[in-house]
């Protein structure tokens, strides 16, 4: 385990057929010798593929490697009291039609919807005894203009119109992430019939791409930009001439966008955060700006682009679904890793094999896990084509996290926003809490030092206090900290390795730096959890550390997810299929790949 600190302790454990207590999702059966379907691995989007496959009358088992399920999004006890979402720590992107279909309140799903949701505050002296200045962001606009008007008014008037194109932007693309992207090999290669039905796949493309010209039209009479970028190359007529905006924030380094709004640095680089959170890039990097779009295609209880804490951490969330799951009588199961994939001598998957040796049969498989695990270590290499398996590893997966979880007795108390005298949460505690986020050549200066293999002198730290809302994850009056820090490379320079020296002295350097801001924080610390980007790999198979399963760019994106022509769940296996991260429309807790995929496999069961 990567951790280091006081008082850690191993996660229980939870698994199938044994006595004693078992978590509500767990069905009551064990393993049988055969299923029409077997999924790999019980991270969310493993476990929306199987509770859809299942309620399309699909018997479906589930095997996870962990000992308990959820992935990355996962609860775990590392401080004995102290609840962590020891990977995944916030909730937005799930998708709207899966809180419905799976019925996710009804099997236990309750939300802490955060307002305000960012703060930054600032190292600076404050001037004539005053506070040092802070940014607080929150759903009250008129509030948030008087926040940005304390560093600029121009600023202020610009916010409401920015924040309206952005999200005018994320809904042109909301089409395309409840479908798969469009078969691209059937409509080239394909019989007649086969080109026929993959011209039906075009329908979200072309809804976007309409979406995408009215907000071009509806944009056009206050966006700031004087030049811009054409061509962007979608098809059809009704794209055109209309999406150079859009063409820019998909192209475009996100500095370039923001500074054509904005003036002030602080509201700039608290922006930028969003372009860049995962992902090995720098706010200077050109296609940064998808990243952020990425991160505003979520939302809810109805509020567009609203996140919020999953009362009893993010592993509560894998457990609503399984439960959906298992209600309809799918099989989950934890500590069962499987070992391959079986193939027929005629070339079609006959199921998985377990590490135990079982051998269980299904008529197709799913895997969540990673496209570098699943056609590298689990697929029989000789049922792949070589230059399909050459470009599988060469697939970009760098990393530039390193998270933190850590346990302590009291709240961080901000020099820019003092704690109340009882202790108690203030608004700006409940929210992400940028640090070193003074301005965007802070966060340029952290990317190009772990470019060079050190991490981050002044690491880029988005700071969460879910315990803020949700007093079950801690003790009274102590709390759970997420420190989602950044830029930390998969490999050191100089030689060096990622050892407990080399962890304690990249948290010990983060610590540093909260403090700064908080005086006393580093005396409240209890316990604390560190993952670099190869701890992040080993224990949730995040390959190269990378939360999306691959880098978000656009080369990776939508027909290229993971492959050019392998961009629909399928591969060139028949009978396997991805529904994780790796496939579109990629990462975070959307759940999207899992439904997708799901209905993709269910089209192709029907005409088997």
């Amino acid at each position: 385990m990567a951790a280091s600190g006081r008082g850690l302790s191993r996660a229980p454990r939870a698994s199938f057929c044994v006595a004693g207590r078992q978590a509500h999702w767990e069905a009551k059966a064990c393993l049988r010798p055969e299923y029409d379907a077997v999924v790999i691995g019980a991270g969310h989007n493993g476990l929306v593929a199987a509770a859809y496959l299942q309620r399309l009358g699909v018997k479906t088992a589930v095997f996870e490697r962990r000992h308990v399920i959820g992935g990355a999004a996962v609860t775990e006890e590392i401080v004995p009291g102290f609840k962590f979402s020891r990977a995944s720590y916030l909730l937005s992107l799930l998708r709207p039609r899966i809180y419905t279909d799976l019925e996710l309140k009804k099997h236990g799903l309750k939300l802490h919807l955060r307002d305000p949701y960012s703060f930054t505050p600032l190292l600076e002296e404050g001037a004539g005894g005053k506070l040092p200045r802070s940014l607080l962001l929150g759903n009250d606009m008129a509030e948030n203009q008087k926040q940005i008007a304390r560093f600029s008014q121009k600023d202020a008037q610009a916010f409401p119109q920015y924040e309206d194109f952005i999200n005018r932007l994320a809904l042109a693309i909301d089409p395309l992430l409840d479908a798969a992207p469009v078969d691209m090999e059937a409509f080239w290669q394909g019989s007649l019939l086969q080109r026929l039905k993959s011209l039906t796949t075009l329908t979200p493309l072309l809804q976007a791409g309409q979406g995408a010209g009215d907000i071009a039209d509806q944009s056009a009479s206050f966006l700031p930009v004087s030049v811009w970028f054409h061509g962007f190359p979608l098809p059809g007529r009704i794209l055109g001439a209309r999406l150079p905006q859009y063409y820019q924030v998909l192209t475009a380094p996100m500095t370039k966008v923001l500074n054509q709004w904005f003036e002030s640095e602080p509201l700039k680089a608290s922006l930028a955060t969003n372009a860049v959170i995962g992902a090995m890039t720098s706010p200077h990097t050109p296609g940064s700006g998808y990243v952020l779009l990425h991160h505003m295609m979520g939302g809810l209880e109805g509020m567009q682009g609203a996140w919020g804490y999953v009362q009893g951490g993010m592993g509560a969330l894998s457990d609503a679904i399984a439960s959906s799951a298992a209600a309809h009588g799918a099989s989950i199961f934890t500590e069962k890793p499987v070992a391959k994939v079986q193939v027929s001598s005629g070339g079609g998957i006959q199921g998985v094999v377990l590490q135990d040796g079982s051998e269980v049969r299904s008529k197709v498989v799913l895997s969540s896990a990673s496209p570098q695990i699943t056609f590298l270590q689990l697929t029989p290499q000789e049922w792949l084509p070589k230059e399909f398996v050459e470009r599988i590893s060469q697939l970009d997966t760098q990393s530039p996290v390193t998270k933190i979880n850590v346990a302590v007795n009291r709240l961080p108390d901000f020099l820019a926003a003092p704690s109340a005298p009882g202790g108690q949460p203030l608004p700006h505690h409940q929210c992400s809490i940028h640090l070193n986020c003074e301005n965007t050549h802070l966060l340029h200066q952290a990317f190009e030092d772990a470019v060079d293999g050190r991490p981050s002198h002044r690491p880029m730290i988005e700071l969460c206090i879910p315990s803020s809302l949700d007093p079950t994850l801690a003790p009274p009056s102590c709390h759970v900290l997420s420190l989602f820090t950044q830029y930390t490379p998969y490999t050191l320079a100089g030689g060096k390795v990622w050892d407990e020296q080399e962890r304690n002295a990249y948290a010990d350097k983060v610590f540093d730096c909260v403090e700064a801001y908080a005086p006393g924080f580093k005396g409240s610390v209890v316990g604390r959890d560190v993952l670099t980007p190869p701890d992040l790999e080993r224990i949730f198979g995040l390959p190269g550390g990378n939360i999306f399963h691959g880098a978000m760019t656009l080369d990776q994106l939508y027909f290229a997810r993971p492959l050019p022509l392998h961009a629909n769940y399928r591969c060139p296996l028949r009978g396997l299929y991805l529904c994780g991260s790796g496939a579109h429309p990629g990462g975070g807790v959307m759940g999207a790949a899992g439904r997708n995929a799901a209905h993709v496999v269910f089209g192709d069961l029907k005409s088997m």
